[in-house]
């Protein structure tokens, strides 16, 4: 059976910020250092990680709000990054973007039909009248009451918000959705409505999702696979069923070790990451995780030898000693 064809292609994608001073090189960080990965048409990815790690720079420079120093993003074939500024726009029709805070990306003196409708102007796609049954339709889709398209953001509430975020970013009928911790601010009740109705319009519309979060039992409920980012680099990617059951990295297994289990006789003990993160200034030449790391193996090598992702078992993994998880 032949692997299904990738939507979007993300290959040693690089992405600093360079520091000010005396001396700039010294305080440069890598947000993004090396990340690759693809996604298949239909296909959910989750991306997690702790802040800093460097999950939002990755959303922002896919879909590209911000440049990327080095590597490649080819969507449908296409390198979004050296897309003239037309050509990019009209791309923009084809990917989307889901922001963490739906009161910061919502203008608060714009109606909220009225910042539905905004991209729909923009590119020009029906008349005045088209435009106001496309957002009525759109409210519908989301499971909002369309009379709210006369209020105001502050007029909502967060869940709702929310809604309306997600509203705009289907107006121009996008097939893929860059979701960045889109249910992070939200009451938990709140989270699993969004979740479901994110479910929901993936079915329905045949979505693709780049959906990232820095909590693994959300990414759980809707990723088909995982990828686990630290320091800017991925360590572990596979799919979201193996990597729960089975986690290889180290920072993986604590992570898994915070998701707090429904069944209180099955409650894994937590894993405490002890020692400190090294400096985004000043990362080792070895593993950047060595100096938290627990994994009884580990050894000069890993303060040496930086760790590539390679195969282990079903998941690809930054450890040099990954197999004896």
């Amino acid at each position: 059976m032949s692997a299904p064809v990738a939507l979007l292609e993300v290959a040693d994608l690089v992405k600093r910020y360079q520091g000010r001073g005396w001396r700039p090189r010294r305080r440069t960080v890598y947000a993004l250092n090396g990340v690759s990965f693809s996604i298949a048409a239909g296909e959910t990815l989750g991306v997690v990680g702790e802040s800093g790690s460097g999950k939002s720079t990755l959303g922002r420079v896919v879909v590209r709000l911000a440049e990327a120093d080095g590597g490649s993003v080819r969507f449908e074939g296409t390198e979004v990054r050296s897309l003239p500024r037309r050509a990019l726009r009209a791309l923009r029709r084809r990917i989307q973007m889901i922001f963490q805070d739906p009161s910061g990306s919502l203008n608060p003196r714009m109606r909220v039909g009225e910042a539905v409708g905004e991209g729909l102007e923009i590119h020009r796609l029906g008349s005045r009248r088209d435009r106001e049954a496309r957002v009525r339709q759109l409210f519908e889709e989301v499971g909002l009451d369309p009379v709210y398209a006369d209020r105001y953001p502050h007029q909502l509430s967060g869940g709702q918000r929310q809604r309306v975020g997600i509203a705009r970013a289907l107006a121009v009928d996008p097939t893929f959705l860059v979701c960045d911790e889109p249910v992070s601010a939200l009451d938990v009740s709140v989270q699993a409505q969004v979740l479901n109705l994110l479910k929901q319009l993936q079915r329905r519309r045949g979505l693709t999702f780049l959906f990232i979060a820095h909590d693994l039992a959300v990414v759980r409920q809707l990723a088909h696979r995982i990828a686990v980012l630290y320091f800017g680099r991925i360590v572990e990617l596979g799919r979201t069923e193996t990597l729960v059951r089975n986690p290889r990295h180290p920072y993986t297994r604590a992570l898994l070790s915070a998701v707090p289990s429904p069944d209180p006789e099955r409650q894994a003990s937590r894993i405490v990451l002890e020692g400190e993160p090294p400096r985004p200034t000043h990362l080792p030449p070895g593993c950047p995780f060595f100096s938290r790391c627990f994994h009884p193996p580990k050894s000069a090598r890993c303060t040496t030898e930086l760790p590539l992702l390679r195969p282990v078992g079903e998941s690809m993994v930054a450890c040099h000693y990954a197999e004896s998880s």
